[in-house]
């Protein structure tokens, strides 16, 4: 998920291109291995910390809420600090995110692992605010799609490796160790076995911390250009002659707010909650644990056919239109089906979301002229959406059904989508 924005600039010559790009690709791929390792870590925080499933579903609520508490003061800090010392705390901050997860597996504590996700989100939210400016402006301004594109695709690729990767490590037998521990009756063999499990996070986030730490020292000495805020990017038409005086006369904005809370709402649910949904059909935790990776190389699937076809073949509203079609028709297939066939279609939802946030976001923002940054900060803001459905979901299959309650979660959002795809994006526009 990326967001763009214009600032004025002088890029120094010693700048290269292929460095800053480099340097980019490598801060996407971060944020995607970070942001969607959560389906695997729900799995394996349900059985080390004996959660049920609306209680590990907490972990989506404590890292997508990050978004919205610091998305306006992310905007604050960088303007103080400026971009490139901003996307180095904003890895400091991650890092110290990964280190919570020490104590919390010594102690087997989910509140702390909840702290923990928190911060590694508040990381990512200053790191979203500091790193999206420059796929705009590294290069000729036309391009600028494309460049974005690239590292669209850089973080989705981390978000297809992320859960072999992680998953591997922390759930490795985890079937049989599942039950060995459902089968164990004496207490304190029983909390052996959960320790040693809960020990397993310890490495590979201790690891990421450390790289996290490195690279943060070398964006920090590195050459890549700054970003002059001290001067407001160029406007024209109707975004210059507006003549509103507040954020909320532009009820397109309002609804794009809810647009963007609903489509990373349902994109949570089809990347971290698949594994959950294949368990509850009986499958085993040593397959299950890897189902976030098949969402997401449906997503990078989706995102390589927007790179060929907008705005060439067909234009952002009609993309929106047709994903959230693909949406309604995705997810009545996996409510009327099961097994293997179910787990395709909920992974195939991650092609039906794959452009709606390049199609949301500008249509979105589309001539608020001088509240174009506040507006910005609002729509990163209902990224909040990932924590929230998650947790109507949890809270409903506790009384009904899984399957019901999955369809019950997706379908309005998907509904929702395609109004403003059709119409809402319209509202107010003049």
């Amino acid at each position: 998920m990326t967001n763009t924005a214009s600032s004025s600039l002088a890029i120094p010559k010693q700048a290269s291109f292929v460095q800053s790009m480099s340097i980019l690709g490598i801060l996407y791929f971060l944020m995607g291995f970070i942001t969607w390792v959560n389906g695997t870590m729900i799995q394996f925080l349900k059985i080390a910390c004996e959660l049920s499933t609306s209680q590990a579903l907490l972990v989506t609520l404590a890292f997508f809420v990050a978004y919205f508490v610091f998305g306006l003061p992310a905007s604050v800090v960088i303007n103080k600090t400026g971009y490139k010392a901003g996307m180095a705390w904003s890895l400091a901050i991650v890092a110290i995110g990964c280190l919570i997860f020490i104590p919390a597996a010594n102690s087997r504590s989910y509140g702390l692992f909840l702290t923990g996700f928190f911060v590694q989100c508040a990381g990512l939210a200053l790191l979203q605010t500091a790193s999206n400016p420059y796929a705009s402006i590294i290069g000729p301004i036309e391009s600028a799609a494309k460049r974005i594109s690239i590292l669209g695709i850089c973080n989705k690729i981390a978000g297809a490796i992320s859960p072999y990767v992680i998953g591997s490590i922390v759930l490795k037998n985890a079937t049989a160790l599942e039950t060995q521990i459902d089968k164990t009756t004496d207490l304190a063999e029983k909390t052996v076995l959960l320790n040693n499990l809960a020990s397993r996070v310890i490495m590979p986030y201790l690891v990421l911390a450390i790289v996290l730490i490195i690279i943060a020292f070398l964006i920090n000495r590195s050459s890549l250009p700054e970003i002059d805020t001290t001067e407001e990017p160029a406007e024209t038409g109707a975004a210059v002659t507006t003549k509103r005086t507040s954020i909320f006369q532009f009820p397109y904005l309002l609804l794009g707010v809810l647009c963007i809370f609903m489509y990373v709402g349902v994109e949570v649910m089809a990347g971290d909650i698949i594994g959950i949904y294949g368990k509850s059909l009986g499958m085993s935790l040593d397959k299950t644990k890897y189902f976030t990776s098949f969402t997401l190389v449906a997503m990078l699937v989706g995102y390589v056919i927007g790179i060929v076809t907008i705005p060439k073949y067909i234009s952002q509203e009609k993309s929106l239109r047709i994903c959230a079609i693909l949406g309604l028709l995705f997810t009545t297939g996996a409510f009327l089906t099961t097994g293997n066939t179910a787990i395709t279609f909920i992974a195939l939802l991650g092609l039906a979301n794959s452009l709606m946030w390049p199609a949301i976001f500008p249509l979105a923002i589309s001539k608020l002229g001088r509240f174009t940054k506040i507006g910005s900060a609002m729509l990163v803001m209902g990224i909040v959406g990932g924590g929230v459905l998650p947790q109507i979901y949890g809270a409903l299959a506790n009384h009904i059904n899984f399957t019901h309650a999955f369809f019950y979660c997706m379908i309005p959002g998907y509904i929702y989508i395609l109004y403003y795809a059709m119409a809402g994006h319209k509202v107010g526009l003049r």
